[in-house]
């Protein structure tokens, strides 16, 4: 019974993910208008679906950080109920968020579940150093990151366009927007559904391959059918964009997930486009700070949520 209830919960976690993250990538496609908002979800889902199954063959690492091992006795970290509980108040806490139109990150909605429900499980013993090393340091840095490097891209970018005029080729830029799109969307396919994965293969008839092929097939699932407000607050909340600055953007977010993936560090996504959309749109002093200020107290918010979610379902569980 547990394990259908995992398998459930897990795929409910994956269809959130896809409502909340699979726009991700194709926002800046959508907010300078280069194309039409069913075009970008229908790139994005295709682009996203290709990445989970590519994690199939480069993605191991994250399917090992996210199963609770070294953070917990393995007895706990093998437990149903404890992958139930995590992909239950993941879901939730993610689902929510995008039905208001919240980009948050899933990657801290896993990281705060599997706190709330070793705490309830070990209580302090629970290895805070792992968690911090391996979650919470890369969560934090990747937003400065990313936001500094906006600026600096599109510094360069804008400089390149003056001496050269690139705005002649406006065929080659929107191209280029277009493929930087697809790889920020294969790379987070390619980093999320391993993170997803990791909650299933204690289910003895799961493999990696079928697992990978089961969860991007979900999340492409909810990313068709619930991320209209998530691109309102991506591709036009946030600032308003052109071509030139969306491309931007992409560079500054596909380098980042890209390189991070490479070294098993678990970054947000999410947190990296808000901020790379963020840094361009500071240069061209059209940001709207109040929409960013709310986005980033939804992040804050979204570990103790899913910790606070998971730690009492996962003590429901027990019973």
């Amino acid at each position: 019974m547990f394990l259908i209830s995992l398998f459930l919960s897990t795929l409910f976690l994956a269809y959130s993910n896809g409502a909340n993250d699979n726009f991700k990538g194709v926002a800046t496609l959508f907010g300078s208008r280069t194309t039409s908002y069913q075009t970008a979800i229908l790139w994005a889902t295709f682009t996203t679906f290709v990445g989970g199954i590519a994690a199939i063959f480069f993605a191991s690492t994250l399917v090992k950080n996210f199963s609770g091992k070294g953070i917990l006795p393995d007895a706990i970290a093998n437990a149903p109920e404890f992958h139930t509980a995590v992909a239950i108040a993941s879901g939730l806490t993610v689902l929510i968020a995008a039905l208001t139109g919240f980009p948050i990150s899933t990657t801290h909605c896993l990281t705060g579940a599997l706190l709330g429900a070793g705490l309830v499980a070990i209580g302090l013993k629970v290895n805070f150093a792992a968690l911090a090393s391996l979650f919470i340091l890369p969560l934090l840095l990747s937003p400065i990151i990313a936001i500094a490097l906006g600026v600096g891209i599109y510094s360069l970018w804008e400089y390149i366009n003056y001496k050269w005029n690139l705005e002649e080729n406006q065929k080659i830029i929107d191209a280029c927007h277009f493929i930087s799109s697809g790889l920020i969307s294969f790379a987070r396919g390619l980093n999320n559904t391993p993170k997803i994965v990791s909650l299933i293969l204690i289910i003895d008839y799961f493999s990696i391959q079928g697992g990978m092929i089961t969860v991007a097939m979900a999340m492409g699932l909810g990313g068709l059918l619930n991320s209209q407000k998530i691109a309102e607050t991506m591709s036009e909340k946030i600032t308003s964009l052109n071509s030139t600055q969306g491309l931007s953007a992409n560079i500054i977010t596909g380098i980042l997930v890209i390189g991070a993936n490479q070294f098993g560090l678990p970054i947000s996504t999410t947190q990296v486009a808000v901020s790379s959309i963020f840094g361009v749109g500071l240069m061209g002093k059209k940001v709207n700070i109040r929409v960013f200020s709310q986005i980033l107290i939804s992040w804050i918010l979204t570990l103790p949520t899913a910790a606070i979610i998971s730690g009492i379902t996962y003590r429901l569980l027990q019973r």
